[in-house]
């Protein structure tokens, strides 16, 4: 079943120095259950996406210009603000990229939890809290009980991060968006919190949206993969089959900048050359071209359309999916690496 249908998404931000379209004509669906990992480079419209589909961007500046954010059948883009604020954190909910900052530093991490649960369901104190330990419990906190009281300062990194799980959990959300749930943690905490995610999917059924930079992270938890670049979507299709058969340039350059454990001997990196584009002055055609190590001329006039080069796999290149293998491993043979 369908949960979230996005629509031609654009997401504009104006500015001193002109308009901004941070997300450009974005399309994707979300079925229940599932789980949907976002990747890309800093700047690449990923935030500002997830951001969209809760209408948390400050409005003005940002504004819609065009797009469907479906839900359940209802545009959440024609929502008046009473109809997004019974949604948000109840059928939708987000875990931000920093919990320090996301959560209130003079109110109790139970007392946060609590106002949740209330904000949008209708149960007595006692309830909400009982409801709070419940899945502060979930979550793994030890001695919840003791740890409803407690502020954030005194919880580790960690702790405040599955705090902030635990409350977008509070009232058992349809999605949930988590944008950098692994940031500035150690690989140990990492690996309990996606493990934490997990089990959390199967216990509830939740369909979550990854958003992260981190690929390897997208490798171990995500069903499906969507690769963004100056906004736009540049591919998307099963997590294995793009990741061990990439159709796109940017999302092999991603892959190949990276270590990887089960490399045999040495391993030279291929680092991607030059900055993301600015979103203000975009490059003609397409938009990777200037780093692009395979790109023609034809790539410099024409921006190419997300299309299905391989069943249930779309990308956004004027080269074949045979052109593209031909031409990574000519460049890997030229730069003497291992073949992914």
């Amino acid at each position: 079943m369908t949960l979230l249908q996005v629509n031609n998404l654009t997401t504009c931000f104006d500015t001193p120095n002109g308009v901004v379209t941070a997300v450009d004509g974005v399309s994707f669906s979300l079925s229940a259950g599932e789980t949907l990992g976002i990747v890309g480079e800093s700047g690449s419209g990923k935030s500002v996406m997830s951001l969209s589909l809760m209408q948390l961007n400050p409005t003005p500046p940002a504004f819609y210009p065009s797009g469907e954010i479906l839900f359940q059948g209802r545009d959440l883009l024609r929502a008046s603000e009473a109809q997004l604020q019974q949604i948000r954190g109840n059928e939708i909910a987000m875990i931000f990229q920093d919990p320090m900052t996301s959560l209130n530093p003079v109110f109790t991490i139970g007392a946060q939890i609590t106002e949740a649960i209330r904000t949008h369901q209708q149960v007595g104190k006692k309830e909400a809290q009982e409801r709070a330990i419940q899945v502060l419990r979930d979550v793994g906190i030890a001695s919840p009980e003791k740890r409803f009281h407690e502020y954030p300062h005194q919880y580790s990194g960690g702790m405040r991060q599955r705090a902030m799980i635990a409350m977008a959990l509070a009232c058992n959300p349809k999605i949930l968006i988590a944008d950098e749930p692994t940031t500035a943690l150690d690989v140990t905490i990492q690996a309990q919190i996606l493990e934490l995610m997990k089990s959390i999917q199967e216990k509830y059924g939740t369909a979550i949206i990854m958003i992260t930079h981190d690929l390897g992270v997208v490798a171990q938890i995500a069903d499906r993969v969507m690769v963004m670049y100056g906004g736009r979507v540049v591919e998307e299709g099963e997590t294995d089959d793009v990741f061990y058969r990439p159709s796109m340039p940017y999302t092999w350059s991603l892959l190949r900048a990276l270590p990887r454990l089960d490399a045999a001997g040495k391993q030279s990196l291929l680092p991607i050359k030059g900055l993301p584009p600015s979103l203000i002055s975009l490059p003609e055609g397409c938009r990777f071209s200037p780093r692009c190590p395979f790109a023609f001329a034809e790539c410099r006039r024409v921006n190419p359309e997300l299309v299905e080069k391989r069943p249930s796999h779309l990308a956004a290149c004027l080269l074949s999916v045979e052109e593209i293998a031909v031409a990574t491993q000519q460049l890997e043979e030229e730069m003497g690496v291992e073949p992914a």
